[in-house]
């Protein structure tokens, strides 16, 4: 194949991912303008406006979807409400719940708010209830009922001196609240239709009121009447005072009158004079948006209507919220878009790369519009044309350039300025007669475009040359070529390096080699025949005359340009292969599939080299960087991933990292040999290798005073040392062999460390309570140990053997030296005892080697003892392990120790039969 003296890739790391933040629902600004808080179902996240990315989310632990959720004015408190009827509140910088309590509501809470002094807090129920809390002392200050109905709106007056609290629910009336007396103060009438927003002047003395009723009010909040109904022709959502001594001009403030903005259903921002009512700027959109012109029908399901309207005094910005879950932040007084964010994508259908040096990413995802981001800041342009679903995306060489196709039959194509990074559509063509599915852009120049449509047809259209200097106007463009090219839909088209031909892919089972050379109709050159469904995709290679198809038959192929056969077989993907590109200069390939997996595969060896799973749904998208050194990721889940190859990064750090492990266990040897255990522990600590750090504690229990010595060492570890030291110790105390290294550390921390101190460790909590149950198991293995070592040594005391003379004390010790494997179990001395105690130590000193046989006489033991030592050892034998080696060894005995010490009491059983039959019966019984 092509060059085979290529570095494989052998592995990607994902780069970037954009990803769904916001699925609707209230969005609020933190004091300091820096972060964007929002709901996803079961989530709040806050997002950077910075770099546009998620950099906190807290969940409830119950799964349930969060209603509603405030953010306190000084950014300390953040308060969310579930389905589950609790409220909690969180460190959201740490994302950990501080408290918990029921709502007290009968159902979910619909609206909340802080007060100025974020102490206060108001939450408002679809039970028609109000209730006010004490963030601070913990407790409900208020329940104030009378609202009927979702109480959807809740606010505190700015002047907190005053007291007061508005709310709206579904009887369309403002309700005032006096919580000195917790009386409603009045109800302002004026909307017939749902609230949505208040704005308060400075001085606090005028308020207005903005609803769905195509209405906004002023108010007079002294005399509590209405000053002034402005019609404002759509539903609005949001309305914001314009802040006084500031020149708005730009936008058609005249004069020192009261003015405010409002958002709503037709998605621009308006300006109006409250005096006069009259509407005094209106925003100008880009040339992309396709504007509802006058003559049209407002829809009420709207995809540009705005739902949200905030207002940002410190950086003097707007920021407004779509329907489509899109964040929009407007810089005044200009009112030009500053910075966008797409809170939740569809489908994705198609992504690629976009702009100088790859910068931009551009997305199709489900709906008519596409997404353009910008890589560095996730900052988002939405480009408005196609009038339904946008299927297929491709780019031209150079990366300016790039052309669309849809469900409503046309292609475009659109330019990026590579300085502004503007996007804007500079061609159009209609002639399908049915929806689009593929389109491909020429390899040399941007000369034609090629795209394939579920009316079976191919269609060639040629580009004008002055494409790129255009600066005003869309051309339109006229089909060269149009060819019946397969017996179904035409799902991917591709245009070879060279201009020269064309592939196509169809539902048909079949791909077909076209010739794009001349000004006629193309040109079959050949069919390739071979897979079992349909094909979703065909690319050339980059150098090699070979062409790749992925099917819906769950493989790909590759097939000579030559004699249209196929050459190889990849087969790996569970279900159907959507996608399929060369990277690495032709000798490898990328396959995506509906099994939401990406797969990397080198041709020459014919074998998968690397799976990646980083969606849950089909992978429609699937693009490499220009350089090869990247990809892009597009799913049905709905999420964008940027890939990057780290194959020579990742071989050169394994490379590091195995040269450093290996410097540092010599290092590691060297200390211990050298009796240096403080600095091998740390060196130990750092390689984070447990077992290592395991054998270090050994060797220093191991030394000459290893309390003081393993004591000395702990205690002058740093604190993350120790922290290090006690997930271990967790690990090391499931074992029973190792139980006691662990205990040991434990006992140096414990004893010498205040409790304050070990409860700050990170993890500190969960490493203990993990302690607690295998240091009770080890407990009352060692105490079943002991419990059967004093029985065997009460049996022994207590035993008369054959031949004992009757005088022999009860109390008198007797001979417990170990016996050698040759002796029979129970031996005494057949000459005369001695009597003294002194004779019997120098028997005890001598026994190892004065041993001599005996037999046990059963005739001469007394028949009330044996039956005594019998019934004993038949009530121990079922729950306790008789340990008969008399050491010290028996309190560190391992489990093979304990299964050793089975075995040896079967054969005192067995010895015992032999010696003993009357007792040996007894036993048995």
């Amino acid at each position: 194949m092509a060059n085979t003296n290529l570095q494989f890739k052998t592995n990607y790391a994902v780069s970037s991912k954009i990803e769904p933040f916001y699925k609707g629902g209230k969005v609020q600004m933190s004091k300091d303008e820096k972060y964007i808080f929002c709901t996803c179902e079961t989530r709040v996240n806050v997002l950077e406006i910075s770099t546009g990315k998620i950099v906190h989310s807290v969940e409830h632990d119950d799964q349930e979807d969060i209603t509603s959720f405030a953010l306190s004015c000084d950014d300390e408190l953040l308060v969310t409400a579930s389905r589950a009827l609790l409220l909690k509140q969180w460190d959201w910088r740490q994302a950990q719940c501080t408290r918990s309590w029921k709502a007290i509501h009968t159902v979910p809470v619909a609206s909340m708010t802080f007060d100025s002094t974020s102490t206060l807090l108001a939450t408002g129920g679809c039970d028609g209830t109000i209730k006010l809390w004490d963030v601070v002392k913990q407790y409900c200050t208020h329940n104030l009922k009378g609202s009927s109905g979702v109480v959807h709106l809740v606010q505190f007056h700015p002047d907190i001196s005053r007291l007061q609290l508005f709310s709206s629910s579904l009887d369309c009336g403002i309700r005032l609240w006096d919580l000195r007396s917790s009386q409603c103060m009045c109800v302002l009438q004026s909307h017939y239709s749902a609230v949505t927003s208040l704005s308060f002047s400075s001085d606090g003395g005028t308020m207005v009121s903005s609803g769905r009723d195509k209405i906004c009010t002023v108010w007079d909040l002294k005399t509590r009447k209405p000053k002034r109904t402005v019609p404002v022709y759509e539903a609005a959502e949001g309305v914001v005072l314009l802040p006084e001594n500031k020149d708005f001009s730009q936008i058609g403030v005249k004069s020192n009158e009261l003015h405010f903005i409002t958002a709503g259903s037709k998605g621009v921002l308006r300006v109006w004079n409250a005096s006069t009512a009259r509407c005094v700027h209106t925003q100008t959109l880009t040339s992309t948006l396709d504007l509802v012109s006058e003559g049209e029908e407002e829809r009420d399901d709207d995809p540009r209507s705005l739902i949200q309207l905030l207002y940002l005094p410190t950086s003097s910005r707007l920021a407004t919220v779509s329907a489509e879950h899109n964040i929009l932040l407007y810089q005044l007084p200009e009112l030009t878009t500053q910075q966008q964010f797409v809170g939740y994508n569809d489908e994705v259908l198609d992504v690629k790369f976009l702009g100088k040096g790859d910068s931009h990413i551009v997305v199709a995802t489900n709906s008519c519009q596409l997404k353009v981001f910008e890589l560095l800041t996730n900052s988002c342009q939405i480009l408005y044309g196609h009038t339904d679903t946008v299927l297929s995306l491709d780019v031209f060489k150079k990366g300016s350039h790039f052309a669309s196709c849809a469900k409503d039959r046309s292609v475009r194509v659109w330019h990026i300025d590579s300085d502004s990074g503007q996007v804007r559509c500079v061609a159009q063509g209609f002639s399908h007669t049915n929806a689009v599915g593929s389109i491909s852009c020429s390899r040399m120049k941007a000369s034609f475009i090629v795209s394939g449509s579920q009316d079976c047809t191919v269609k060639v259209w040629d580009l004008p040359a002055d494409l790129s200097t255009a600066e005003t106007g869309i051309h339109q463009l006229m089909a060269r070529s149009t060819e019946k090219a397969h017996d179904k839909d035409v799902n991917s088209v591709a245009v070879s390096p060279n201009d020269k031909l064309l592939a196509s892919g169809s539902q048909d089972r079949t791909a077909k080699l076209w010739s794009l050379v001349g000004e006629g109709n193309l040109g079959l050159l050949g069919v390739f025949r071979g897979h079992r469904r349909g094909i979703w995709a065909v690319c050339f290679s980059p150098v090699d005359q070979v062409l790749a198809t992925s099917s819906a038959d769950g493989t790909t192929k590759l097939w000579s340009l030559q004699d249209f056969s196929c050459l190889k077989t990849f087969e790996g993907h569970d279900a159907s292969v959507l996608k399929v590109i060369f990277v690495s200069r032709g000798t490898q390939l990328l396959t995506s599939g509906s099994d939401g997996l990406v797969k990397l595969w080198t041709i020459k060896t014919n074998e998968c080299v690397k799976t990646l799973d980083a969606h849950q749904d089909k992978v429609w998208g699937l693009h490499a960087s220009r350089k090869d050194d990247k990809m892009v990721t597009g799913s049905a889940d709905s999420n964008v991933t940027v890939w990057v190859d780290v194959t020579e990064v990742e071989l050169a750090e394994e490379q590091a990292k195995q040269e450093d492990q290996i410097l540092k266990q010599q290092e590691l040897s060297n200390l211990l040999h050298e009796k240096k255990y403080l600095k091998a522990l740390g060196l130990a600590i750092s390689l984070d290798q447990p077992h290592t750090v395991l054998t270090v504690i050994k060797a220093i229990r191991q030394a000459e005073d290893r309390l003081e010595l393993l004591e000395k060492t702990v205690l002058k570890l740093r604190q993350d040392q120790k922290e290090s030291l006690l997930r271990y110790c967790v690990a090391w105390n499931t074992n029973a062999r190792n139980c006691l290294d662990a205990q040991a550390i434990l006992q140096v921390l414990l004893t010498h460390l205040p409790p304050e101190e070990l409860l700050q460790y990170q993890g500190a909590r969960t490493h203990l309570e993990g302690l607690i149950p295998y240091t009770e198991r080890h407990m009352q293995r060692i105490g079943r140990l002991l419990q059967a070592s004093m029985f065997l040594n009460y049996m022994w005391q207590k035993m008369r053997v054959a031949g004992a003379p009757s005088s022999m004390s009860q109390d008198e010790e007797m001979d417990t030296t170990p016996l050698a494997k040759t002796q029979p179990f129970f031996t005494t001395d057949k000459g005369k005892r001695r009597g003294s105690a002194e004779e019997r130590e120098d028997d005890e000193e001598d026994s190892d080697s004065e041993q001599e046989d005996l037999n046990c006489s059963t005739e001469e033991q007394e028949e009330d003892h044996e039956v005594s030592i019998a019934n004993k050892a038949s009530r121990n034998r079922e729950s306790n392990k008789i340990n008969v080696r008399h050491h010290s060894e028996s309190e560190e005995s391992s489990e093979d120790e304990e299964m050793q010490d089975e075995k040896n009491e079967i054969k005192m059983v067995k010895r015992l039969s032999v010696s003993s039959p009357p007792l040996c019966q007894t036993l048995a019984s």
